[in-house]
């Protein structure tokens, strides 16, 4: 069909051939957006491996890019253990579970209950995964979930007392690869076990300020002023970082440079491991920027969490469209962390960016002596807020088993006499 057409133009010129003119001036601009098009939708993944028989444990998997990676994992074979804070009853979850066994042809996708917002509830998961002999089987960990609350927005605060960005993005990720730190190690030398961080750009402007070893971490940026710290004399103080007051914006970046941090230092804490069979580690860390995506989080944070943010962002929303990637873009990055082979030896600890490997662009996440700090800070925080949750629990139940008792002698004692009964007959003669 095109040949003859461009014959005819030949021929007896453009003139002939009807709307060309017309077309001639639109196809320039059509190939312009194209071309930024594909240039903003970052590299793609063309790294392959088999998927089949492994286990792949993901956080966020159910929106967003971990939504994309989860079904491309799947449809690669992949046993997939979705980490949600929906139940496994919840009838959200199961027809999804149920549309993503169809769609990719694999029974194989599990969920478990584990609420990033509750620390009671990931030592929960964890600590029921690792007691298990044998140990459970686990090649992958790939953690999406995070959450982003615009400037304009309150800031929301987690069950545990902390604010839900801190905890999500950073504090609950080291909380569950701390508990599930012998289940990674224990796995066979022979096995390419691979724990996959996400985090975002803004970590460069963020400022990991540790003042002092004697008090806790401040993290804050620039531009922001440093909270007092708080001594360690004051029992009834929670730590510094644990009600952080300052922008969106600024606590969210300072998260996600602790969780590169930890990341750094966790791959250095799996290496000093001795295994008994003499053998190397077998458990590799990367960091992955899957770059600026059209996820949930980023709508929430364009928009500002109001009505009128709303109504600007689908007014602007060809803009978005041809700026930002995809979900499935995003997820190419970190699918190419995932199969890539020349990842799966050495020691680990790299970074990935637009699906190749990238020096970190901060030199605070290598420093041994701000891994140190940052970690026993997060230990004591975690210590505390679990403390302070177990006690909350106690009371909860000792309250509930108080109103119980209450109630319990007219349910369990003697019964009572209603009227025309044999029993309040023979009392009335």
């Amino acid at each position: 069909m095109p040949i003859p057409i461009i014959v005819q133009g030949v021929q007896d010129g453009l003139s002939s051939i009807p709307h060309a003119y017309s077309v001639l001036k639109v196809a320039p601009w059509v190939l312009l957006l194209a071309a930024l098009k594909y240039y903003f939708g970052g590299a793609r993944n063309s790294s392959e491996r088999v998927m089949h028989s492994k286990v792949v444990m993901v956080t966020g998997g159910t929106s967003g890019i971990g939504a994309s990676v989860v079904h491309e994992l799947a449809s690669r074979g992949a046993q997939v253990i979705l980490l949600t804070q929906h139940a496994p009853s919840d009838i959200f979850l199961v027809e999804y579970i149920e549309d993503l066994r169809k769609s990719t042809g694999n029974q194989l996708i599990y969920a478990e209950q584990v609420d990033l917002t509750s620390l009671h509830s990931i030592r929960t998961f964890a600590t029921k995964w690792i007691d298990n002999v044998p140990p459970r089987r686990l090649d992958m960990l790939i953690l999406c979930a995070g959450s982003s609350t615009p400037s304009s927005a309150p800031r929301r605060v987690t069950s545990d007392g902390l604010d839900e960005e801190w905890q999500m993005n950073y504090l609950s990720n080291f909380h569950l690869l701390s508990i599930l730190s012998p289940a990674l190690r224990v796995q066979p030398p022979h096995r390419d076990v691979r724990v996959i961080f996400t985090t975002c750009a803004s970590y460069i402007g963020a400022k990991l300020d540790l003042t002092s070893i004697d008090t806790a971490p401040i993290l804050s940026t620039e531009s922001d002023p440093k909270p007092k710290a708080t001594s360690k004399k004051s029992k009834s103080k929670k730590p510094t970082a644990s009600t952080p007051k300052k922008s969106g914006g600024s606590l969210f970046a300072s998260s996600k440079l602790s969780l590169m941090v930890f990341a750094h230092a966790f791959q250095q804490h799996l290496n000093a491991y001795k295994r008994p069979d003499g053998q190397p580690p077998c458990t590799r860390v990367l960091v992955v920027d899957p770059g600026f995506s059209r996820t949930p989080g980023t709508r929430r944070w364009l928009t500002g969490g109001s009505l009128w943010g709303l109504l600007f962002y689908m007014m602007t929303w060809p803009f978005w469209w041809l700026v930002l990637k995809s979900p499935q873009q995003g997820a190419q990055s970190i699918l190419y962390a995932a199969m890539e082979a020349r990842f799966g030896r050495g020691t680990g600890g790299w970074m990935i960016k637009e699906c190749q490997e990238v020096d970190f662009a901060r030199r605070e996440i290598t420093d041994e002596k701000v891994a140190k700090q940052l970690w026993e800070f997060s230990e004591k925080q975690v210590e505390v807020m679990e403390m302070e949750g177990a006690m909350r629990r106690a009371l909860a139940n000792k309250e509930k088993g108080n109103e119980e008792g209450q109630t319990a002698p007219t349910a369990s004692g003697t019964k009572e006499q209603t009227p025309g009964s044999r029993r309040s007959r023979k009392t009335n003669k």
